[in-house]
């Protein structure tokens, strides 16, 4: 799923070459982003995009060759006149009279050219890692540039950038290609992203591109150079291995007035690697090129401010919500002038919405990361690792959101709970933190599936090995990192290969709540008797409760336990089932079946799941835990390739002895339908779950404030 959908989507038509387009936004001001070489197309700009079309229209286009453009034959339709004319019919066909223009790697060429050409055209430029033909390329690439067609005895290092090896082995090139684009460590995903843009294309139409190249050498690049009026940027990163180091100063040298900008460290793909950044300069360049309209602003001195504090909730489900509010609660009652502001989505607003919480208005910017995990399932499958690195720039997106919100209001303090962009973005770059910051998760360490093999424990261990590095360089960034819980609820693993034990690590850099935060206390509900009556529940009949929890991920599940119903009817007389589809879930979807009761959204589910005689739910940490607290049987069905139900919260609920793990795949109508009948009403003895555990993590967050 997309961080953000075009508007507007079409094609510009170069003599018969159709060339395809994406507009994003609205505004007076046009950013255009130019595609680099044909080995990618304009998805690129994923990082980029929903940040900029939130202040901008931002046009995109695939070059000819890639994506959703023509790929026509011969090398003279890749030299630097046809790339030029796409750029200029892309503005034609989308009304775009001017623009700044925004280029990675060799669509710095057709920039620089069209800012020479058609000045009134161009407002500004921003040149990413130029590939012109000033640029030093490096010592490794250098001396295969000019043996493309020559076949070789052997095809290492970039020997393998050669017409006969790419017949012979195209993603080989592919993959050593972006292993030196991405030299940074931990971008597996960034490399795994263009590799798939880069098989988008074949080794034949790459060729031409490439041929095409060739046809340039005799572009009067001193002339186009000081032709250019336009204010011009140049970003360049130091360790870029495509282009060379110095590509960048090499151009800026020849553009009047360019400024350079270096990135130490970083690659040839810095739009990716370091968007933060990049998002970052490329607005603050289009603000000096055409400056905003002037806004009334105010400013309060510090002593005059109220606390205020900033809460980021998870919306994968509702248990981060419901453990929020109850954080939330407890730290009013410590400070009570302070004012919450939360950014957030649904289902989390749902929760706070009912209970009168400020949301944020910033939060409508927020890209829906529920979505993105409802697309991401199969039938009660959800591969819940590979889903989020599959949501990279969703999460970018958001941390924008936030990146604009923090630095255009003060707060005393940050709490994200399991916000990964934000903790992850922060440690990506410190120089942002400017207020309390404080990581609340229930689960520590990313598992890899047994299926998943070898190459499923390479990236979560390089995805740990990252966390790892994170902390330990930049202990400040965290104030508080709080897991939700106890030591003994963490798992006994390692991190991965040469990392250390997943608790040892985590007793040593967190602060522990003592116990799961459920957001209610079991003795309020003790008299079940007048709780049932409450809530309508007659004494004779059985109450089985099924949930799925706040996301749309459980419908399977619903249905499996709905036609197992007229099964444990009959083997439970006076049995009652009541399904709670949940906020994203439309109950109108699911079965019907006689005497069953499908309910959308409940409000304090917890008191229903306190009433229950049985409930079937997921296996997700929250309700489990709620039903544990509440010590009611429970079924409990993990999902298929979730990590944290397979290992995290089975571990969790094996040490407080609590709820029945079942297997879907194998768990047909009569299975469902048998283990509720053994399980309805059973007298439970699980580890009591302790109240305080709120009250002890807003005593700690409120010494920060």
């Amino acid at each position: 799923m997309r961080a953000r959908y075009p508007d507007v989507e079409g094609f510009a038509d170069v003599e018969g070459v159709k060339i395809g387009y994406e507009v994003f936004g609205q505004g007076d001001t046009t950013v255009l982003l130019v595609p680099p070489w044909a080995i990618a197309h304009s998805r690129v700009w994923k990082m980029q995009v929903p940040y900029l079309a939130r202040h901008y229209r931002v046009v995109t286009y695939d070059p000819r060759g890639n994506g959703r453009s023509d790929r026509p034959v011969g090398p003279e339709s890749y030299s630097i006149g046809p790339r030029t004319a796409d750029l200029l019919a892309v503005m034609d066909a989308t009304d775009t009279a001017s623009a700044v223009l925004v280029s990675l790697s060799l669509g710095a060429s057709a920039s620089v050219q069209v800012a020479a050409d058609h000045p009134d055209r161009v407002q500004g430029q921003v040149l990413i890692n130029p590939g012109t033909i000033v640029s030093p390329f490096t010592e490794d690439r250098l001396p295969w540039l000019f043996g493309f067609e020559q076949e070789l005895d052997s095809y290492e290092g970039w020997a393998k950038e050669n017409a006969h090896y790419w017949q012979r082995d195209y993603r080989g090139f592919v993959e050593f290609f972006f292993a030196n684009m991405f030299p940074e460590p931990h971008s597996t995903k960034q490399i795994e992203d263009s590799i798939g843009w880069a098989l988008e294309t074949t080794p034949e139409t790459l060729a031409d591109t490439r041929r095409g190249f060739s046809l340039d050498m005799g572009i009067d690049i001193l002339g186009l150079c000081a032709r250019v009026r336009c204010p011009s940027l140049v970003i360049q990163g130091t360790d870029d291995r495509i282009v060379g180091p110095g590509a960048g100063a090499a151009l800026a040298d020849l553009i009047e007035g360019a400024t350079l900008v270096e990135l130490e460290g970083s690659g040839h793909g810095s739009l990716a690697r370091d968007p933060v950044k990049v998002n970052s300069i490329i607005r603050d360049f289009v603000a000096t090129v055409v400056p905003p309209a002037p806004a009334r602003t105010a400013w309060r001195r510090g002593r005059n401010r109220p606390k205020r504090v900033l809460y980021v909730s998870s919306p994968i489900g509702l248990g981060h919500a419901r453990r929020d509010v109850a954080i939330a609660d407890e730290l009013r009652a410590l400070h009570p002038d302070i004012q919450i502001d939360w950014l957030a989505q649904h289902p989390v607003t749902t929760v706070l919405e009912e209970r009168g919480e400020r949301i944020h208005p910033a939060s409508a910017f927020l890209a829906n990361e529920s979505s993105h995990i409802e697309g991401e399932c199969g039938d009660h499958d959800l591969h819940c690792f590979q889903a989020w690195r599959r949501m990279d720039e969703i999460l970018c997106a958001n941390f924008m959101v936030f990146h604009d919100l923090v630095g255009a209001e003060p707060y005393d303090l940050w709490i994200g709970d399991e916000a990964w962009e934000l903790d992850y973005y922060l440690h990506e770059n410190p120089e942002q933190k400017r207020a309390a910051y404080a990581w609340l998760t229930d689960f520590v360490g990313w598992l890899p599936m047994p299926d998943g093999g070898e190459h499923e424990a390479g990236l979560t261990t390089d995805y740990n090995a990252q966390m790892i590095e994170h902390i330990d360089r930049f202990p400040r960034v965290r104030d508080r990192a709080v897991f939700v819980g106890a030591p003994g609820d963490i798992v006994g693993d390692p991190f991965g290969a040469g990392l250390p034990a997943i608790r040892d690590w985590t007793e040593q850099h967190f602060e522990f709540s003592g116990d799961y935060i459920t957001g209610f206390a079991p003795d309020a509900l003790a008299d079940r008797e007048a709780l049932r009556h409450g809530l309508g529940y007659r004494p004779d009949e059985q109450v089985c409760i099924v949930t799925v929890g706040g996301s749309g991920v459980g419908a399977a599940l619903l249905r499996r336990v709905i036609d197992a119903f007229p099964l444990a009817k009959a083997a439970v007389p006076g049995l009652r089932m009541v399904v709670v589809a949940g906020p994203r879930i439309d109950p109108a979807s699911l079965p019907a079946a006689d005497g069953l009761e499908v309910l959308a959204y409940v409000p304090a589910l917890y008191r229903h799941l306190a009433a229950c005689d049985v409930a079937v739910v997921q296996g997700g940490l929250t309700t489990t835990m709620e039903l544990t607290a509440a010590r009611r049987p429970f079924l409990y069905f993990p999902l298929g390739h979730h990590f944290e139900q397979t290992f995290h919260v089975p571990h969790r609920l094996a040490r407080y002895g609590a709820g029945r793990r079942m297997d879907f795949a194998t768990s047909a109508p009569d299975v469902i339908a048998a283990a509720i009948a053994e399980e309805v009403g059973r007298p439970v003895d699980y580890r009591p779950v302790d109240p305080a555990a709120a009250a002890r993590v807003a005593a700690s967050l409120a010494e920060l404030l």
